[in-house]
């Protein structure tokens, strides 16, 4: 494939998808080929997950809450956020600072409001719960908050967003992460890529699905960079002076040794081009996500080298926000519904740029993605093919299972 832009038209949202092979991957830079020995079903991959886990002392039931919740990245074409992840659970899993089974504390504050103590638990787990029991609190009085404090890495905001959407509810999911990235005329990295991710029900199915970092781009990008020896355009990055980098594998050795530098706020260095807002963002979902929730906040999250008391471990502590919204206390669910539509259909059907044929609403082309992974297989990349392998070595359980 010569051109690796996305190119699809409106036809492909059908389930007949015959000509969406135009549609490629979402990070071309790390693609090298798209064929059945690196593709699986996706409820093959679900279940080589829940092995894993379980042999990792995870019981069925939590293991396939964060099956899905890996598989549903991967199926949607956010591959830094699939299975990608399952090491890095594993390794929390084996240092003590992920507890599979934790018995999760949820206090109920209201009719509207709940406050839930993971206990370093999974954050897949507590996520589900958080989401679940904020749904709950919308249908009974309109709207549901939940906090929650002492978790982990939880996977894409996007995935609890789209559990509020079956209800046809209104969702919206933050949480604060491990710091990459630097304030705005500063030179550390104090903030992490703090995602949010927001959600409305439309009438034709086609959700509106918005779930973005505040930072210019994520970890991953640069990774994928590194990896391929390229440059990184100027804006994405700081190096340890806090001035634009474009080598990716200085910067990622600066985060993981905490020298100094990192990745910009959405917007970029400086307020040129508005990277205080970008800044503001990522400070706000710290704010509801750590400050609020009682949870660490700013570069204290994920600081599992802090010295604690004898006799404890140093979990990442990472919190998360979760509010879901019954659109029937304002009008009638199906007259909101064909309102999101009609805003869908007046910006896709507004005029296009000059080398342009589509304008995407946020959600629809991971949908398509999802559709097409549902149909052909969930492409894997080869490095993670051969990491889930000897994962599957290590513990002694069946590998992943290929179309090929």
């Amino acid at each position: 494939m010569s051109d690796h832009s996305p190119q699809f038209g409106r036809e492909l949202w059908g389930q007949d998808l015959k000509e969406a092979e135009d549609l490629h991957e979402v990070m071309c830079e790390s693609c090298r080929q798209c064929d059945l020995s690196n593709k699986l079903k996706r409820e093959d991959l679900e279940a080589f997950v829940v092995r894993v886990l379980d042999a990792h002392g995870v019981a069925e039931a939590e293991g396939q809450i964060v099956a899905r919740n890996l598989v549903s990245a991967d199926m949607r074409g956010i591959a830094s956020h699939g299975v990608a992840r399952l090491g890095r659970y594993l390794g929390g899993i084996k240092a003590g600072y992920i507890i599979p089974g934790a018995r999760f504390d949820i206090q109920d504050r209201g009719p509207a409001i709940a406050v839930i103590d993971a206990k370093n638990g999974l954050g897949q787990s507590a996520s589900e719960k958080a989401m679940d029991l904020a749904m709950d609190k919308a249908k009974g009085c309109g709207v549901g908050v939940v906090t929650v404090k002492n978790s982990n890495h939880y996977g894409i905001a996007g995935y609890y967003v789209l559990k509020a959407l079956e209800k046809r509810l209104i969702g919206i999911c933050m949480t604060n992460a491990a710091p990459l990235v630097i304030p705005t005329f500063g030179k550390d990295a104090i903030l992490g890529t703090n995602p949010i991710a927001f959600g409305m029900p439309s009438a034709t199915g086609d959700d509106f699905l918005l779930d973005m970092a505040t930072s210019v781009v994520p970890r991953g990008k640069l990774e994928v960079y590194d990896r391929n020896r390229k440059q990184m355009p100027v804006g994405w990055a700081a190096d340890e002076t806090g001035f634009d980098c474009q080598n990716p594998g200085q910067v990622l050795n600066n985060l993981l040794n905490r020298l100094g530098g990192g990745i910009l706020p959405l917007g970029g260095r400086g307020e040129e081009f508005s990277g205080h807002k970008g800044f503001g963002m990522a400070m706000m979902v710290d704010m509801l996500c750590g400050v609020l929730s009682g949870s660490a906040f700013g570069n204290d999250v994920n600081n599992i080298k802090r010295e604690v008391p004898e006799g404890e471990i140093a979990a990442p502590r990472v919190g998360h926000f979760f509010l879901a919204l019954d659109p029937e206390r304002f009008m009638s669910s199906g007259e909101l519904q064909q309102r999101v539509s009609d805003f869908q259909t007046m910006l896709r059907e507004s005029p296009k740029a000059l080398d342009q044929t589509t304008i995407f609403i946020h959600g629809e082309k991971e949908r398509i993605r999802a559709t097409m992974h549902e149909r052909d297989g969930v492409p894997i990349a080869e490095n993670v093919l051969r990491t889930l392998r000897q994962i599957a070595s290590d513990c002694g359980v069946a590998p992943p299972k290929t179309l090929g």
